[in-house]
């Protein structure tokens, strides 16, 4: 038996039994885990009030073995609240969708229980704080977000030199399967000619240019948003849920 402590954001919940859920969090050092928390939908559980979506907290789990993640669950046997992210997000629905999504993201790219995804958990907690204190649009904040979970995750796509060739542009055309923006000669089927404003406000969100994205119109960040989650998808092979629901502006 050993006692593991670490911090992490809770993804998301599932009731287990009459009293318990099971937690999924992604944790700082031991990356996404699932863990059993006794006792939290009782009505007056303080404990389960601090494990519920878009909480980052700092959890105590024990669990059988030397290892965290192993043959059954870890029971999550303590936690205190870091920053209750969920109070700033839950009650606005663009807030919300767009974390949701986030949260989502999150979790498939973290594919393998117990494996460390330092960067893709600060890029999470970043978001969700730049997200709760209303620093930006939401669905700003959340494309800005997806590209970098892309890029974290080795998926960066090119909004200025040629994806295949190097070519330095900017370059007219953009291929999904190709990796983002690609010259005239190494134009493929399925590629589309968005427009110089969307470009430009992509590569801003993947750089943290704030100044040049939040001037941007409407009908170039939905451009925008709409490269973002067909390439999106393309690299994760199917689309995120939540993505449905999120509001653009």
């Amino acid at each position: 038996m050993s006692l593991f402590r670490d911090d992490g954001i809770v993804l998301r919940t599932q009731k287990l039994g009459e009293a318990d859920r099971i937690i999924t969090l992604l944790t700082r050092n031991h990356g996404r885990v699932r863990a059993v928390a006794r006792g939290v939908r009782r009505t007056k559980s303080k404990f389960g009030a601090r494990l519920e979506p878009f909480s980052h907290v700092d959890v105590q789990f024990f669990a059988r073995g030397s290892e965290l993640v192993g043959r059954g669950l870890p029971l999550c046997t303590q936690s205190e609240t870091i920053a209750p992210y969920g109070g700033g997000i839950v009650t606005d629905y663009a807030r919300y969708t767009a974390g949701t999504a986030m949260l989502e993201t999150a979790e498939r790219f973290t594919d393998n229980e117990g494996e460390p995804a330092v960067q893709q958990y600060l890029l999470l907690v970043g978001g969700l704080r730049t997200l709760a204190r209303g620093e930006h649009a939401p669905h700003l904040i959340l494309d800005a977000f997806l590209l970098r979970s892309l890029a974290v995750n080795g998926y960066a796509p090119s909004f200025e030199d040629c994806a295949k060739c190097g070519m330095h542009g900017p370059n007219r055309f953009f291929s999904v399967a190709g990796g983002g923006v690609i010259c005239g000669d190494c134009r493929v089927p399925g590629s589309v000619v968005p427009s110089a404003e969307a470009i430009g406000l992509l590569s801003a969100l993947l750089t943290g240019d704030w100044e040049t994205a939040d001037a941007s119109e409407p009908r170039h960040v939905r451009e925008g948003s709409g490269l973002v989650s067909a390439y999106l998808h393309w690299h994760l092979e199917r689309g995120l849920r939540s993505l449905r629901y999120v509001e653009k502006n």
